[in-house]
């Protein structure tokens, strides 16, 4: 069945715009300077609009086999050049001195994967998971100035999200979420910090958006545990025995989260070796439209596959197809993985993509070429056939 057909099977009147009705405009950056040999990426960070045709976004830096992370933003215009400011973090008061400053942050944690919203009272949230020793979890730290330069964590101790591997997640709350696998695990919680509870035990990549009557819902990684019977098991991957499905969070104040709901898992019209690592989601006049993360184990390969929901909780998949071309092998860092920013911009009439583009594999067992990221921007007239 061709893509126009089945788009329209599934979401009557609407269609997706092809692959072809994208324009690619190349890579837009990657890192250089210091530190050296650092990797770049916009992944679910937010992009937002300049004047005079220049862009802010939201994006981190991260050099392998150290842990030194960080986030800030790039800004520029496109095929020009690009600035980028990174962030002071601190564990005590945000840095007044500083052009980005975040305090709060866990002794030794580093940020990755930023959101950020202009919430409607005027003020900003950063969103960001926090790696240390011990620690992996979500974090919300709001702007304590309507310049927005400067932020303080607000849930250090009480995360909006836990990884299984965050020193409060014990082996009961782990087993409680379906990851029996980590049902012996001692929880090890800071001082004054509460034991991690199932419903909030999460993967990884995550989106954080504030609807129109001012709740909050978001979109994370989860796992869902299978055997080493089962087909889908995939022993190439580096969290074998793991699927990671779609769930999806509601919240009052965008800090305190419930309603957990599983939206996305592979199904019978998918290959075996299925996964989706991502959802970022648009908000049009039509309805969200989705970039879901096409993870495909075989390959260990990443697409940006579009999809539709009206609500956010029934998605349709029409096109089960990449939106977005990789990159050949040697034509650029976009060849092996995609990864999507926190939501598509309209800007004079067209529709913007800023994108992560990989040239290794997702288990880091191949490459073309010394292995490398970079930032890069597509553009199409409409969203629909």
């Amino acid at each position: 069945m061709g893509f126009a057909t089945q788009a329209k099977a599934e979401t009557g009147a609407l269609r997706f715009a092809p692959q072809e009705a994208w324009t690619l405009h190349g890579e837009q950056f990657r890192h250089r300077g210091e530190p050296s040999g650092g990797w770049v990426q916009n992944f679910t960070s937010t992009v937002e609009t300049l004047p005079d045709d220049q862009w802010r976004i939201w994006s981190g830096i991260s050099v392998p086999e150290t842990g030194f992370k960080n986030i800030g933003f790039h800004e520029g215009r496109v095929g020009g050049e690009w600035r980028f400011l990174s962030a002071v973090c601190s564990a005590g008061e945000a840095d007044r001195n500083a052009e980005l400053a975040i305090g709060g942050i866990p002794e030794g944690a580093h940020p990755v994967q930023v959101v950020t919203i202009r919430l409607q009272n005027g003020l900003t949230r950063l969103y960001f998971w926090a790696h240390g020793e011990g620690l992996v979890r979500y974090l919300a730290a709001d702007s304590t100035d309507e310049s927005a330069k400067r932020f303080q964590v607000v849930n250090a101790a009480t995360p909006c999200l836990y990884h299984p591997g965050d020193r409060a997640v014990g082996g009961a709350a782990a087993a409680a979420a379906g990851l029996n696998r980590y049902a012996s695990r001692v929880a090890k919680p800071g001082a004054g910090e509460p034991l991690a509870p199932a419903d909030l035990i999460s993967n990884d990549a995550t989106n954080v958006y504030q609807l129109a009557d001012g709740s909050f819902e978001m979109y994370s990684v989860a796992l869902a545990e299978v055997g080493e019977d089962d087909p889908r098991y995939a022993p190439q991957d580096n969290l074998k025995g793991f699927l990671r499905v779609i769930d999806r969070y509601t919240s009052p104040d965008g800090l305190n989260w419930g309603n957990r709901q599983r939206i996305m898992s592979p199904d019978s019209n998918d290959p075996m070796d299925q996964q989706f690592y991502y959802l970022s989601v648009t908000y049009t006049d039509k309805g969200r439209v989705g970039l879901l993360g096409s993870y495909r184990l075989d390959s260990q390969t990443i697409d940006l596959e579009p999809c539709f929901s009206s609500d956010g909780i029934t998605w349709e998949r029409p096109h089960r197809q990449p939106w977005i071309p990789r990159q050949k092998p040697g034509d650029g860092l976009a060849s092996y993985m995609l990864h999507a920013p926190h939501n598509l911009v309209q800007r004079d009439g067209r529709w913007w993509l800023f994108y992560t583009g990989g040239n290794f594999s997702h288990n880091n067992i191949d490459s073309h070429g010394p292995p490398n990221r970079a930032v890069l921007a597509a553009s199409c007239n409409s969203l629909w056939g």
